[in-house]
């Protein structure tokens, strides 16, 4: 038989030692002790956070109204007559009751006396017929007539006297006496208008809110009218109507501004700033904020477990620069930057923007 080579010999003890080393070589360790576990921690996406508190922030509408005086007549003649006296100028201030207008009376006063002469003599008569009727000298249709002449004399008296008073029109409450339109020795006729009186110490600022803005309205909320001119006025909120004008959809308020310098400003028109309660916002880029599924705004933040929380907030004042929204709790770790990588509760690494800000 023919040996093998001394080197084929050796290979092989060398192939066969390495088999031998690679099944069994650390077998005796894996049994002796086991395995030690794999502390590894994966951690999620990187984000970028800020911790942000609540601001109160007083929000405001502003619609654009009419105003008018607080109290305004035209002044109209109840009996017609000539224009005899014009006891006030056009645009002087007046008091209630004082005399505005003299007419032409036809001899009122004296026919009121007489009337009133009348009524004295029927008094005396129908009391002088009750004495005598107690003692049954007088039958009782003779004391109902006297009776009767009575009341008609009283009649015939305050009939005269609201005539003399018609013909001399008085102030119903104190303001302006903002125009007269008859001259000495016009005709007036019964129903003319002749005249305007106007109460503007108080203005009424009258405006239509839409559906969305009424919902936040409250009588006794502060207003600011801006005038045309510059001026301000300032008052409250008096009147909400209960119900939308139905072709527009708006609702009806009214606003009572004090006016102690008495502009004239009745019959123009000025923007109106209705102050609502002051309520805790948060004031942030107006790129954070996301469309949910329901297309309503959210912000996505996280937890102190680093959890990502994305939440509906509702928009309550935006400009370029900065938006306002509430529905946020007081203090939050906004995702400033990496929000739309990562999903509600998803866990992340939160870097601050301080840190980040210094890594780059």
């Amino acid at each position: 038989m023919r040996k093998l080579p001394s080197s084929y010999m050796l290979a092989s003890l060398l192939v066969l030692g390495l088999v031998i080393w690679l099944v069994l070589g650390d077998f005796q360790r894996f049994q002796s002790a086991p395995p030690e576990a794999q502390s590894s921690s994966v951690s999620g996406p990187r984000v970028e956070v800020m911790t942000l508190d609540s601001v109160p922030y007083i929000p405001q509408q502003m619609v654009q109204g009419q105003l008018t005086a607080e109290r305004e007549v035209t002044l109209r003649a109840n009996v017609g007559g000539f224009v005899v006296e014009k006891p006030v100028a056009q645009g002087s201030p007046v008091e209630a009751g004082d005399t505005l207008l003299v007419l032409d009376n036809d001899a009122l006063p004296e026919r009121l006396q007489q009337a009133r002469d009348e009524l004295s003599l029927a008094q005396a008569e129908y009391s002088g017929a009750q004495n005598l009727r107690d003692r049954q000298l007088i039958s009782q249709p003779e004391l109902l007539r006297l009776q009767a002449s009575l009341s008609a004399s009283a009649a015939q008296v305050a009939q005269l006297e609201k005539q003399l008073a018609d013909s001399r029109p008085q102030a119903p409450f104190s303001g302006t006496l903002d125009r007269i339109e008859v001259e000495l020795g016009d005709l007036v006729q019964p129903g003319e208008e002749w005249g305007r009186l106007v109460d503007d110490r108080r203005l009424t600022g009258t405006a239509w809110v839409s559906q969305q803005q009424v919902g936040d309205l409250a009588v006794g909320l502060p207003v600011t009218a801006r005038l045309l001119n510059g001026a301000h006025l300032e008052g409250e909120l008096s009147f909400i109507s209960r119900r939308a004008n139905e072709a527009t959809r708006t609702f009806y308020v009214e606003a009572t501004l004090d006016n102690p310098l008495q502009l004239p400003m009745s019959g123009g028109s000025a923007e109106l700033t209705i102050t609502l309660p002051p309520r805790s916002v948060h004031s942030l880029s107006p790129a954070l904020l996301s469309l949910g599924h329901e297309n309503q705004l959210t912000i996505k933040h996280i937890n102190a477990d680093n959890e990502v929380i994305e939440t509906p907030v509702e928009l309550v004042s935006a400009t370029i620069e900065s938006a306002y929204v509430s529905g946020l709790p007081d203090q939050v770790r906004l995702i400033t930057l990496g929000a739309g990588l990562v999903n509600a509760g998803e866990i992340v690494e939160p870097v601050s923007v301080d840190a980040a800000s210094e890594a780059r």
